[in-house]
């Protein structure tokens, strides 16, 4: 049996009595069910899911009705397994501890048959002293409760009131009571996900040995001092001290590219130690800020910390510093009731773009550092600079988070608490509060994070009573709420983290909540913090039905994913819109309904005899909706950000939900599972662009905005454009003069009566033309090519199928498609199948004959696959 044997930190030439020894107890295990008839190899980190799928003793989990057909895994008490020896002598090592990073989630531990600990949160490490348990040769068993059953016991124990919601809704195929369980909420089910309550060693696990001391943890947060405009660095080290003398040494700090070479003296005593240095930066060293993407910069700084103890024993620490400051502006508006409601960065009022994070997998361990990658690139590929960690998921995996650092993606960061409400009794409580502080300490060292909440949509939940609970007892939920949220994990928040807002829930009314008593009357206030805004029945082409909010950061509307993506995980049986697949992979009431609905407004629904070919015709034009719905929301919230009309206005925030998938199935999100993009990805790398022009209708009325992102004025023309349906040349354009788009702002650029368009336009009417845009100097185009539709697609005349051929070459690793096509064709959208990769644009209105766009692949692929794979459809061709 191979154990990886890392010597931690001992300086040169150091006794081995000194050294820190650290034995991992990753790879290989075995787990065993509840009743002993199954036996078998498993992996750590992992779960006992994947275990199965590894042997081959279950099919993939997320195959057709495999979450039904194995809600058997969950309901099971498994147990994790290893044989392992000691690879050095436990006589000269004075205590020793077994570390989890995470466990998923009740256990009991035990060494050599002795119960040496227990867990129950998901979310933070756990170390248990062994010190008088363990041998030269070892059996450490790990004794799994299922999920399922442990929720439901400690349900039925809260005898005093009930804690809703009991079970999610019977259309999510779910389990009950997952508010009583610290884990991914969403594991139990969810409108968007399957119900796969996993179990397993989902992080590192090791053992540790040593004699004088031994460093727990280490974090640093970079501080500016507004007062004296200087940056200092603040770093918190924590010690078990075993040595009975005090252990004396030095603490070397070094920051080569800011000429940071500092050395303190420490004194360390037995027991739990902190030790917090301060490191104060000369102003006269220049210091690059870390900025989102878009906007600058993500400059870091290598810094080395070295522990220099008596006895020979060191420690060294390597991390990246970044600086940056965040704050959360919420003050009154001229002419609008209210507060504000944005994020600046590094003093600079920044108008957030982006989405909302969900888990990339039910089982963790399918999530690679690889595809953390792939989603992330994709992310700033669409010009997004934020995401929303949402609070039904999980703490995200450390290289997360160091890649938003690299990226530039800013994190709304909630803490693990969703949809629900949650009990307060001692146990409970007492995890979440070990959790909170794990959390603090182990993120916020990262610039990419600029907020903490405390929670997703619990506050609306309880204020605008969600769970029907009687008046009577709405008191004794409102203490919880702010017991949990507020004495609890705000407090420990600001306890280890004052660099950055929390804000207690999400959508919340902000300082107005907080002036309430953390609950206000209406969380929804477009006046005040954020809003999350749904509408499935309205018509989304029509921008008067969305909130002129503050920021607004969930809104959205559901597409299913590509027929290559389903394919993976289905038969062909289930090939239909009407399936009992279709239906069961749906997981939101009237899901499917719902986008036809919307769908039907403004299209034609496909009619083909032929069931795939109708099927395939179905997925396109979902993708078609939602790409449109989210496009025209969007635009209006950006459009928003400088004006105030009757009172509203001043935006400075948009996040879609949702970004991504966590299995092949229909959800509002815009990446498919494994990172596909769908048209919606597409429309948002355009409706997210620095610089955009936008267009909308107001009685009769044509206008256009200009919508900039950049740090400075630009001096700039807007060119406008009305083809007909029926040809490839345009009919009129027109130039305006030159203007100045100011930094950071919208504002009018365009306004003119839709039939004075029309009237200098040949032979042109709503139904027959088109209106594309875009802003540009002399030379060249600074934005994308936007459009107006003048009537609803499915009422166009002359709209003909277009007959779009390509011609496809290579250059190095990208290829480029030559793009020709007989007609103007709408909603062009270019697909390969199965070779992953992605295209410079999709979904395209193409009102040119021809049109080159290129092919980034993730993979090696080749001139022949591509041609093999590729199909083409626009909105013509479903009808």
């Amino acid at each position: 049996m191979l154990l990886r044997l890392l010597l931690l930190l001992a300086l040169c030439g150091a006794g081995s009595a000194a050294m820190v020894v650290s034995v991992s107890l990753r790879g290989s295990w075995r787990i065993r069910s509840g009743n002993g008839s199954l036996e078998l190899p498993a992996e750590v980190p992992g779960c006992v899911h994947s275990a199965l799928f590894h042997q081959r003793l279950i099919q993939d989990p997320y195959y057709r009705f495999n979450n039904l057909n194995y809600r058997w895994i969950a309901l099971d008490n498994w147990t994790y397994i290893k044989k392992f020896k000691i690879p050095f002598d436990l006589s000269k090592r004075r205590k020793v501890n077994l570390v989890f990073e995470g466990v998923d989630t009740v256990t009991v531990v035990l060494l050599n048959n002795v119960p040496v600990g227990e867990t129950d949160n998901t979310f933070r490490s756990y170390s248990f002293d062994i010190t008088h348990v363990v041998q030269a040769v070892n059996v450490i068993e790990v004794h799994f409760q299922s999920p399922v059953i442990y929720a439901d016991q400690r349900s039925k124990v809260h005898t005093h009131y009930s804690v809703p919601p009991n079970c999610p809704p019977r259309v999510q195929d779910g389990e009950c009571h997952v508010n009583f369980i610290r884990k991914a909420q969403c594991s139990f089910s969810w409108d968007w996900g399957p119900s796969f309550p996993t179990q397993g060693i989902w992080k590192d696990v090791r053992i540790e040995a040593y004699n004088i001391c031994h460093l727990n943890y280490f974090t640093f947060t970079p501080v500016y001092d507004n007062n004296i405009q200087e940056w200092n660095l603040e770093i918190e080290s924590s010690f078990d001290v075993i040595s009975s003398k005090p252990v004396l040494g030095q603490v070397i700090i070094a920051i080569p590219e800011l000429k940071i070479q500092q050395t303190n003296s420490v004194e360390l005593h037995h027991g739990e130690r902190i030790v917090k240095l301060f490191v104060k930066i000369d102003k006269s060293v220049t210091i690059e800020t870390w900025w989102p993407h878009g906007h600058g910069n993500q400059t870091g700084y290598n810094m080395t910390v070295l522990f220099k103890l008596d006895g020979g024993l060191s420690f060294e620490k390597s991390a990246k510093v970044y600086f940056r400051t965040v704050e959360l502006i919420e003050e009154p508006i001229n002419g609008s009731r209210g507060l504000s409601f944005y994020f600046k960065i590094n003093g600079l009022p920044i108008f957030l773009k982006g989405s909302n994070w969900i888990p990339a997998d039910s089982f963790q361990d399918r999530v690679t550092s690889a595809l953390l990658r792939l989603l992330l690139q994709s992310v700033v590929d669409a010009n997004m600079n934020v995401l929303r960690v949402w609070g039904g998921g999980i703490y995200e995996q450390d290289a997360f988070y160091e890649l938003c650092d690299e990226l530039g993606i800013m994190v709304w960061q909630d803490f693990m608490f969703a949809c629900a409400l949650y009990p307060t009794d001692q146990d409970f409580m007492d995890s979440v509060r070990a959790e909170v502080a794990y959390q603090v300490r182990r993120l916020k060292s990262h610039p990419s994070i600029i907020t903490w909440s405390g929670n997703n949509e619990n506050e609306a939940a309880l204020v605008l009573n969600w769970y029907d609970i009687q008046s009577s007892h709405l008191s004794t939920y409102i203490d919880d709420y702010v017991t949990l949220y507020v004495k609890n994990i705000r407090r420990i928040v600001f306890e280890g983290d004052q660099t950055r807002p929390f804000i207690t829930s999400s959508p919340t009314n902000g300082a107005k909540s907080t002036a309430e008593g953390w609950l206000s009357k209406n969380p929804y206030d477009p006046n005040y913090g954020d809003v999350h805004f749904y509408d499935y029945v309205g018509d989304c082409w029509n921008w008067k039905i969305f909130p002129k909010a503050r920021f607004v950061s969930e809104y959205g509307y559901q597409s299913w994913p590509s027929f290559s993506t389903l394919e993976k995980v289905s038969s062909k049986e289930d090939w239909s819109y009407e399936s009992k697949f279709a239906h069961h992979r749906q997981h939101f009431t009237d899901g499917n309904y719902k986008m036809l609905h919307q769908a039907e407004l403004h299209f034609k629904l496909p009619q083909s005899a032929d069931q795939l070919r109708k099927f395939k015709d179905t997925i396109y034009l979902t993708q078609v909706m939602q790409a449109q719905c989210v496009k025209t929301e969007t635009e209006f919230y950006r459009r928003s950000r400088s004006e105030i009309v009757y009172g509203e206005g001043q935006t400075m925030g948009a996040l879609y939900w949702q970004l991504n998938d966590i299995w092949q199935a229909p959800s509002w999100s815009s990446l498919e599972y494994g990172g596909k993009w769908k048209m919606l990805h597409y429309f948002a790398r355009h409706f997210f662009a620095p610089l955009l022009p936008v267009g909308f209708e107001n009685e009769g009325v044509f206008f256009i905005y200009g919508v900039s992102d950049l740090h400075s004025d630009h001096k700039m023309m807007l060119t406008v454009r009305v083809h007909t349906w029926s040809s490839l040349e345009p009919v009129c354009s027109e130039t305006t003069k030159p203007f100045v788009m100011k930094a950071g702002a919208s504002a009018l650029l365009y306004d003119k009566p839709v039939a004075e368009l029309l009237r200098g336009c040949t032979n042109c009417t709503r139904q027959s033309c088109v209106v594309s845009f875009y802003l540009s100097t002399d030379r060249e185009p600074l934005s994308p090519t936007n459009y107006h539709f003048l009537s609803s697609p499915k009422e166009a005349k002359g709209l003909h199928k277009a007959n779009i051929t390509a011609t496809i070459s290579q250059q190095r690793d990208t290829f480029v498609f030559h793009l020709e096509t007989s007609a103007v064709a709408p909603f062009v959208w270019l697909d390969v199948g199965s070779i992953p990769g992605r295209f410079s644009d999709n979904g395209f209105l193409m009102t040119e004959k021809t049109r080159t766009v290129f092919f980034y692949p993730w993979k090696p692929t080749n001139e022949s696959e591509l041609e093999r794979s590729f199909h083409v459809t626009s909105l013509a061709d479903i009808y």
